[in-house]
């Protein structure tokens, strides 16, 4: 039955079928045609994995990420890391990872990201006479961070599944973020010198006009820190962040920065509900496919294998490896809910900390996004920019030996991200 779900799940992925409904005809055959797996566990499983406490954070993040979006405060991180990083070569592509790392503390979603930069930046950079592919490259690549500093909607979804603390995660990101954030500007600076890409400013500006920037955005960058705070505490859970992720953007563009109107909010919540359904429907037909993979003994199965070498990072490296090449074909998400339950009881076994090998693992998987033939994020920003997909893979080859190595030294050097969770909580 196993092998029949995984090729059908295979199969509508190849016909280009929503995710979605992917996992859910995949399922199909296990309940209707087995007489263990009634028809009714699907829909109870479909029921109770909505029930979930912990993840009314996925739409709070949501909503509160698209409130601040609408509420000024995209404009003024813009505005602080044009000042921050324009003066360097190839200006504009450095304040695109910049406005990632900043925007990774209000978005938590890497799609959302790349395609609000594609369509912010992306004519900007190719105006200056920036390639398609390096201007696709550059915004498909940094959105990783977003997805890596907290709030990341992949790690909370990744502590859900795994029961794993969420807010250790969460704090076990910022790290691997700020050194993402140096890996990839340093790429970018590599090749915007080779290609001759000039500045985005005539000179480095002065500290106070630094300074004046910073004030005028001090509460989109302090909601981070607020955030961390927060956790750190004990003054809200993982989950009840999320809500205070609404009040705070609602607080912010209604009462400070003023740009918040009920007209604004009426459409974000438009938006939202879009985001959020589409979120929650695969998370809804993953626990259907999920049940029928667990029912089948698979994690079992795979657990027992992998634990067979007795190598712990040879292990780690073929979890990796694994989720690599699914990242490949299938969306972030879905490989969060249905890939990471099966590989965790192994790399436990062998003595890892689950936070670390979440924050790697969470990391690989949005990185998968910017990889042939099934990338979102790189579907994302090429449609958009109108960049053909051999041009982006072609010029995005050092990015992604750039993020393997950076991958590479997250997994040999467990404090790289667990320093900042162990110190705090």
């Amino acid at each position: 039955m196993l092998t029949l779900v995984g090729c059908l799940f295979a199969l509508f992925l190849a016909m280009n079928l929503p995710v979605a409904f992917a996992l859910a005809m995949a399922a199909a055959p296990a309940f209707l045609f087995s007489d263990y797996m009634p028809a009714s566990v699907a829909i109870q499983r479909m029921y109770d994995v909505t029930q979930s406490y912990p993840l009314l954070a996925v739409p709070f993040f949501i909503l509160g990420g698209n409130l601040m979006n609408t509420g000024g405060i995209t404009e003024r991180l813009l505005r602080f890391a044009r000042l921050l990083t324009g003066w360097m070569a190839g200006g504009l592509a450095q304040v695109a990872v910049v406005l990632s790392m900043l925007m990774g503390g209000i978005c938590g979603s890497a799609v959302a990201d790349a395609a609000m930069e594609a369509r912010l930046l992306g004519p900007a950079m190719l105006q200056r006479g920036y390639t398609k592919g390096y201007a696709a490259s550059v915004i498909a690549f940094s959105s990783v961070i977003t997805a890596t500093i907290p709030p990341s909607i992949g790690l909370v979804l990744f502590g859900f599944v795994n029961e794993v603390s969420v807010g250790k995660l969460l704090m076990g990101g910022v790290i691997p973020g700020l050194l993402m954030t140096a890996v990839i500007m340093g790429v970018t600076a590599v090749i915007a010198r080779r290609e001759g890409y000039a500045p985005e400013l005539p000179e480095r500006p002065s500290l106070g006009e630094v300074l004046a920037s910073a004030r005028e955005c001090f509460w989109a960058l302090m909601f981070p820190v607020f955030l961390l705070a927060g956790f750190r505490f004990g003054a809200f859970t993982a989950t009840e962040a999320g809500a205070v992720v609404v009040a705070y953007a609602l607080v912010v563009g209604l009462f400070i920065y003023r740009e918040l109107t009920w007209a604004r909010i009426k459409e974000t919540l438009g938006h939202s509900v879009q985001d959020i359904g589409m979120v929650m429907l695969i998370i809804v037909m993953a626990a259907a496919l999920g049940h029928v993979i667990i029912i089948e003994q698979a994690p079992q199965a795979l657990s027992e294998i992998l634990t067979a070498i007795d190598q712990p990072y040879v292990t780690l490296l073929l979890v990796l490896l694994i989720l690599f090449v699914a990242g490949m074909v299938m969306e972030a998400t879905v490989n969060v809910l249905l890939l990471t339950p099966l590989l965790m009881p192994a790399l436990l076994e062998q003595g890892f900390d689950p936070v670390h090998v979440g924050v790697v693992m969470v990391i690989l998987i949005t990185f998968g996004g910017n990889t042939p033939p099934v990338g979102v994020i790189m579907y994302t920003v090429c449609g958009i920019l109108k960049c053909s997909f051999e041009e982006f893979v072609r010029v995005s080859l050092p990015f992604i030996w750039a993020m393997l190595a950076f991958l590479a030294f997250l997994s040999l050097v467990p404090q790289s991200v667990l320093l900042l969770p162990n110190l705090a909580m």
